[in-house]
């Protein structure tokens, strides 16, 4: 790499393997991310919340030699705070909200070396399928521009898709890494309940559904990321069984003989459309060739019950945030702060028992033995992320007072997501086809509770059997070159196609 004339074009690993052996410094890796985020984010609304003066602060006197030393991250705008940071969760009325402390995943990624450059785009409080908030505005798509990034991990996955950064936090309590993942073209792995701990400021992420790790275009990046942040920690309330080994290494493993289900059809028979089944075909397709063993099938459970008292457990704690935000403010939030349909929601929960509550929790957990139960006779499950490709900005209506009707536009589009956060399984999209007009649409693979490393093995083999690092969104024609001693971006004559490359 040219003086990092490529940047956006190297993994985490590569840029870290590269700091390494001081090809180029931290210094320089930082500077071309920013020239990136300063000339891409005006496009793409992925970054609200730079954080440039500290990043610039920490690659001069303070960058611990971990294994990712020196790579830019996003912190998603949402669930992992930065000491001396605003997190706003997409909302005015948090706009100054300003941490005193750091999330224990954010102590993590500085003990890793990882350089924190800014926060990225989320839904209202991350409660929508599409990143279009009032307050921050829509994140666009990278591969068509008109289109959602989906959500809430929006901002994330575009940004990582753009190659503004390598690496992209995120959180997934219904679908948030995933679908995001899937429309934007990257890797997206929701962890295991309980794999990363979410203290100290959460003791029940959404009633054990929600899960943080990230969004990255390449599986290894995923996977020493995991590794970094991965484990339990004093309070936690989850547990999951730890790893045989580190991730990283499960990466290049032979998976062996899988035997996996898959489906196309929906749970409560809502519509698919036809690209997101051809490519489930596709990739049983490609599973088949690699060896593994596939039959039809999918976990049978009760998915109007599950969205109900889904409604219930997620939304709870979240309500309960706004209700302790209002006693701090001593007032009641503006309407301008808190979209209708995030409202609604957090109403509903309040006007809830705490017998109601503990009666959702009974069933999601029930519904969570039924799932895994699948699991006994299976390595793997395939199925569609989205019920459909990215669909045009606007088509749902985050500004929906009517709380049923927003639920079901959400459960219209991510009807293959939200069951596997009640079970607690890791569950990943992977980005192996695109339709005729250039759109993403990922795959998702579902594996056994507490088995990321068989994820992990699958992911890699797919991923040498059918790459995808080198597809770049149609807009993405630049290249970083230094100029008098500084990182700058100006157009490349390379065309779309970006021939992307990671070492």
């Amino acid at each position: 790499m040219n003086s990092l004339a490529e940047y956006s074009r190297y993994d985490a690993v590569g840029l870290a393997d590269l700091v390494r052996r001081r090809l180029v410094s931290p210094r320089e890796v930082f500077e071309a991310a920013i020239a990136r985020i300063e000339y891409l984010n005006p496009i793409l609304n992925a970054v609200v919340i730079p954080m440039f003066d500290e990043a610039s602060r920490i690659v001069e006197t303070d960058l611990p030699d971990g294994p990712l030393a020196g790579v830019p991250l996003l912190l998603k705008d949402f669930g992992a705070l930065y000491k001396g940071s605003v997190c706003s969760l997409s909302s005015s009325l948090l706009q100054n909200s300003v941490a005193d402390h750091d999330s224990t995943i954010v102590r993590l990624y500085k003990k890793a070396g990882m350089v924190v450059v800014g926060r990225s785009n989320i839904p209202n409080f991350a409660a929508a399928v599409t990143t279009e908030s009032r307050f921050r505005g829509p994140v666009r798509n990278p591969w068509d521009l008109t289109r959602m990034a989906g959500g809430s991990s929006g901002g994330a996955a575009a940004a990582v898709a753009a190659g503004l950064v390598p690496i992209a936090h995120g959180t997934d309590a219904a679908g948030s890494i995933r679908v995001p993942a899937s429309h934007c073209g990257v890797f997206g792995l929701k962890t295991t309940r309980g794999r990363v701990s979410v203290g100290p400021d959460l003791g029940e992420p959404a009633g054990g559904l929600g899960a943080h790790h990230a969004l990255t275009r390449t599986v290894r990046d995923s996977a020493i990321a995991l590794d970094v942040i991965q484990g339990y920690q004093v309070g936690d309330p989850y547990t999951a069984p730890p790893p045989q080994r580190c991730y990283f290494k499960e990466t290049t493993r032979d998976p062996g003989t899988l035997r996996i289900a898959f489906s196309t059809k929906a749970p409560g028979g809502l519509a698919v459309d036809k690209e997101c089944i051809r490519a489930v075909e596709d990739a049983a397709k490609l599973c088949t060739d690699l060896g593994h063993d596939l039959e039809e099938g999918a976990p049978d459970f009760d998915f109007g019950a599950m969205t109900m008292h889904f409604l219930l457990v997620h939304g709870a704690h979240w309500s309960k945030s706004i209700i302790d935000l209002a006693a701090k403010l001593n007032r009641d939030p503006y309407p301008d702060e808190i979209e209708p349909s995030v409202m609604a929601w957090a109403q509903y929960c309040a006007t809830k028992s705490a017998i109601e509550y503990a009666e959702a929790l009974k069933i999601t957990h029930r519904i969570a033995r039924q799932i895994n139960a699948f699991f006994d006779d299976y390595d793997v499950f395939l199925c569609p992320v989205a019920t459909s490709p990215a669909l045009p900005l606007g088509t749902i209506n985050t500004m929906e007072p009517d709380l049923m009707k927003y639920v079901d536009q959400m459960w219209a589009h991510m009807a293959f997501t939200a069951q596997f956060n009640c079970s607690g399984q890791p569950a990943m999209s992977i980005p192996l086809y695109w339709t005729s007009n250039g759109l993403p649409v990922g795959t998702q693979f579902v594996g056994r509770f507490g088995d990321e490393a068989c994820l992990f093995r699958l992911a890699g083999q797919l991923e040498r059997a059918r790459p995808w690092k080198h597809r770049s969104p149609p807009f993405d024609a630049t290249q970083i070159r230094p100029v008098h001693g500084s990182a700058s971006i100006r157009p490349s004559s390379r065309g779309a196609s970006g021939n992307g490359r990671t070492t």
